[in-house]
């Protein structure tokens, strides 16, 4: 081969690797693009804080799964009765562990799992958007969004969230409460598809809206507390304070999970105590709707009985709130 040959050769290689990486980079920033153009279609942006809010949900529901057991225990010990021993988180603690294994206190996980699916992704999801509408709104008549505006967001987002999750939450509730019972009449489930059949074979498909009402009312207080406190935390913090965005969210977040918890503990009680009731051997339920239980306990158990377990509760709630609003917020901000 001549060297005109081998030189003609090489300038034709020369030649093709700037177009080989001419195209590569044209493939990656197509690739990109596509990605970014599939992210800000209508549907994923209008999708985007549904998927975003459910996720985190059942992220902060794995990590408070115990806690959340505990505090349905604490709930339903010494129903129906004032005086007697007064169970503490610790202790109701210790008898879960002392009954079986470490994981027991994780019984029901995949009910609290489906409930976030279903409930967190609506709740935030229907918050966000109310939102986006209302800032929207501001923006055009020169004005911004109020506190009265984020709470009334937070309310209907939580009871529409609330009365389409009731189910999973039922569930849940009677996963956690079987243990209660005498061997003889455990259900023993084995799943929350279990569960939920169980139910719908023994009360019918209306029995798995049992305790609705008491569940809507609880998660409005509770998102009144966690979504529109937040909100309107972190607004103030923006403007007061020259902390950093991590800073400003964590404390938001822990303000947050203090009103949402003091708020909706009421209800929160009631909710555990109407879902949990089964018919006794007369047929009639112990009690007849969300008033009457709150009669009934005020009177048989005392007020303060509403309030058992608050530390508990908190405990499940805050940590419950900071992860689920700190994990949101970064999910938002890698999908903006």
């Amino acid at each position: 081969m001549s060297s005109n040959t081998f030189k003609q050769a090489a300038e034709a290689a020369r030649s093709k690797t700037p177009n080989m990486s001419k195209s590569g980079t044209e493939t990656i920033e197509t690739m990109a693009a596509a990605k970014n153009d599939f992210l800000h279609t209508p549907f994923m942006r209008a999708a985007l804080p549904f998927i975003n809010g459910g996720a985190s949900g059942m992220v902060a529901t794995t990590v408070i799964q115990p806690v959340d057991m505990v505090k349905v225990r604490l709930q339903l010990a010494g129903e129906g009765v004032a005086t007697g021993p007064k169970p503490t988180a610790l202790t109701i603690t210790r008898g879960i562990l002392a009954q079986g294994k470490a994981l027991d206190l994780y019984t029901g996980l995949s009910a609290g799992l489906l409930r976030q699916g279903v409930y967190t992704t609506a709740r935030l999801g229907f918050f966000d958007t109310f939102m986006k509408l209302l800032a929207t709104r501001a923006k055009e008549n020169g004005t911004q969004v109020g506190f009265g505006e984020r709470a009334s967001a937070g309310l209907i987002a939580g009871g529409l969230a609330a009365f389409i999750g009731n189910p999973a939450d039922l569930a849940l509730i009677r996963m956690q409460s079987d243990g209660l019972k005498p061997l003889a009449e455990r259900k023993n489930y084995k799943s929350v598809v279990d569960a939920i059949t169980s139910i719908v074979r023994s009360e019918g498909v209306t029995g798995l809206w049992a305790g609705a009402t008491p569940t809507v009312v609880r998660a409005m207080a509770l998102n009144l507390g966690q979504l529109a406190f937040f909100s309107e935390a972190k607004a103030q913090l923006k403007t007061r304070t020259s902390w950093s965005p991590q800073t400003q969210t964590l404390t938001a977040s822990a303000i947050a999970g203090f009103f949402a918890s003091f708020l909706s503990l009421p209800f929160d009680f009631v909710k555990t105590r109407l879902q949990k009731q089964q018919r006794g051997p007369d047929g009639k339920l112990p009690y007849r709707s969300m008033a009457d239980c709150f009669v009934k306990v005020a009177r048989q158990e005392g007020l303060m009985r509403f309030y058992r377990g608050f530390s508990t509760y908190y405990v499940r709630i805050a940590p419950h709130a900071m992860v689920t609003l700190i994990v949101v917020d970064y999910l938002g901000w890698l999908t903006r």
